[in-house]
């Protein structure tokens, strides 16, 4: 079973160190966060982006599409796109304990 606050924490730890983050890419994350709590931490659940823009206050495709592929590329989830609008895209999130130690790795050097 996953641990609400820890797995809040060991983000908000993550965005701390990381300066590539700005605060639309927070605001995704958070929401995508607080979806995935919504469905119980499933290993992977589907998300609609008109939804998602509108709760993270993102007003262009392009910057959601950006703050969503540079999360993916940065191992904050995993991103899977779809073309089928009645079913949005795909998200896994990966175990936070073993990603944030490979960030923290590349982050904060030796």
């Amino acid at each position: 079973m996953m641990n609400y606050i820890k797995l809040l924490n060991a983000a908000f730890e993550s965005f701390y160190f990381d300066d590539r983050l700005n605060p639309t890419h927070i605001s995704l994350y958070m929401v995508l966060f607080q979806e995935w709590n919504s469905c119980r931490f499933m290993d992977e659940f589907y998300v609609n982006r008109r939804e998602l823009m509108r709760v993270a206050k993102i007003g262009s495709k392009s910057t959601y599409h950006r703050c969503i592929t540079d999360l993916d590329s940065w191992h904050y989830l995993l991103y899977f796109p779809s073309n089928n609008p009645y079913k949005g895209a795909k998200l896994r999130w990966p175990l936070l304990g073993q990603v944030m130690n490979q960030l923290w790795d590349s982050i904060i050097p030796n």
